[in-house]
């Protein structure tokens, strides 16, 4: 292989990587499954402690005894005991404190457990307004900078490298043949 077919290569692959998406730090979302454990009895982990806006997923398969998950104070239920369950509850603004929730038909055995709610952090508030308009700043204090995207930039770039490629190898050249003539004429 030779070093332009390797360029190419190295430059189509970081182009089709390029195509994911690329997420915000606003999505702070967790998710923490809670399932059985091997006794069949208890609630794997039982203790979990998350923050406001994360989600708890009950999930079990295949159980050899049914089971539910409800909440002492009636926040979430997972519906009627089962052996197949796939629950999930997102604790929102305003549920922080410590839930307890059982397995109704298990109770009496100790399955029970408990999910610890944290406040959400609060959110970075604004910077205040100075009112000067002659330092250069905006009214929010940020610069505007036009952004076109890495994958426009990848593209431009993967047009060029192909372009380039295509000239070096020749195969940009057209060859036209008029009538009569038995030669080629380049042009």
């Amino acid at each position: 292989m030779t070093m332009r077919q390797l360029s190419l290569v190295i430059s189509l692959l970081v182009f089709a990587s390029s195509f994911g998406t690329i997420e915000g730090a606003g999505s702070t979302q967790d998710e923490v499954v809670v399932s059985v454990d091997g006794t069949n009895l208890r609630f794997s982990p039982s203790t979990v402690n998350i923050v406001e806006g994360d989600t708890v997923r009950f999930f079990w398969s295949g159980e050899l005894l049914a089971h539910n998950a409800v909440s002492d104070d009636g926040l979430f239920d997972s519906g009627e005991p089962s052996r197949n369950v796939d629950y999930s509850f997102t604790f929102e603004l305003g549920t922080n404190g410590s839930h307890t929730y059982v397995c109704e038909p298990h109770e009496e055995v100790g399955m029970v457990g408990t999910i610890n709610v944290e406040p959400a952090p609060p959110d970075p508030s604004p910077e205040p307004e100075t009112g000067q308009e002659g330092e250069n700043s905006t009214k929010s204090g940020e610069t505007w900078i036009p952004f076109f995207g890495l994958e426009l930039v990848v593209a431009v770039m993967l047009f060029a490298v192909i372009y380039h490629f295509g000239r070096t190898q020749g195969l940009a050249e057209t060859r036209l043949i008029l009538p009569g003539d038995d030669e080629e004429v380049e042009r």
